[in-house]
């Protein structure tokens, strides 16, 4: 019987994939900027087996985006940048730094005192890596994370500073504003840079209500996208059944079977 794979196969395995004389060649012309759209799909697919439930799906899913930290490291090994163990010792240090209630004699113990001390951590660390001119409640907010997970941390970086509502009621009265500026703009047949301006208003609004709710923003809005599928292809299904196709002259029958997926789904969570 073999004996179980490590970390250290893994890092061999791609050590010689990017072999410079014997490798694949399809590993060798990659790039940072080449790989990066493989890793975000890599993370998209490890939450959607997390949300489907599916244990088999995300062990192989987290394998998938584990070595597509490796591929990472790999490369910034041969570019004499850090190693995979860098990157290890990082993280470690990190986490070590910022549970002291765990690994050091720090007295936290409400939930309240734990973020309080992991967003003050996360400033410091923050401050550390910019000059204190530039190291501002919002540096080092990804650009690049999704529109929705990134609205919701820019609100929760300025919350920290106390740039917040004081109650949800507030929020809640703040949507209702940016959807009657929304309205209005179609109202007034404002051309489509105001439309912009107020829609992002209004989703930038919906996320802060998200967030006071305790609600992720980003997977409410997946979860949503989700249910639409689900829904949907009931729909098709049912039309396919009576020989039909989805189109504007079957729009009754399509409101029926939506319907009916939705009651099928209400039926679901009782059961």
């Amino acid at each position: 019987m073999s004996q179980p794979a490590t970390v250290s196969d893994l890092l061999a395995i791609m050590a010689r994939l990017r072999d410079p004389q014997d490798g694949c060649p399809w590993d060798l012309k990659q790039t940072f900027r080449t790989i990066l759209p493989y890793t975000l799909e890599e993370a998209y697919e490890v939450a959607e087996a997390i949300e489907e439930d599916d244990m088999d799906a995300l062990r192989d899913e987290l394998g998938d985006l584990l070595l597509q930290v490796v591929f990472h490291a790999r490369m910034a090994e041969e570019g004499d940048h850090f190693a995979f163990a860098d990157v290890v010792q990082a993280i470690c240090d990190k986490m070590i730094r910022r549970h002291p209630h765990v690994f050091a004699d720090a007295d936290l113990r409400t939930d309240a005192e734990l973020h309080a001390n992991w967003e003050r951590t996360k400033a410091a660390e923050r401050a550390a890596k910019r000059p204190a001119e530039t190291a501002g409640a919002l540096a080092g907010v990804a650009r690049a994370l999704p529109a929705l997970a990134r609205a919701e941390k820019l609100q929760r970086r300025a919350g920290t500073v106390g740039f917040d509502w004081d109650s949800i009621d507030g929020v809640f009265d703040k949507v209702r504003e940016e959807l009657a500026e929304c309205r209005a703009t179609l109202d007034e047949d404002a051309p489509i840079a105001a439309r912009l301006h107020e829609i992002g208003d209004l989703l930038f609004a919906c996320v802060n209500l998200a967030r006071h709710m305790g609600v992720p923003a980003e997977q409410a809005l997946r979860t949503a996208n989700g249910r639409f599928e689900r829904r949907f292809a009931h729909v098709e299904a049912g039309l396919r059944a009576t020989g039909l196709a989805p189109g504007p002259t079957v729009r009754e029958e399509m409101e029926q079977l939506w319907a009916e997926a939705k009651a099928h789904e209400a039926e679901g969570k009782r059961g």
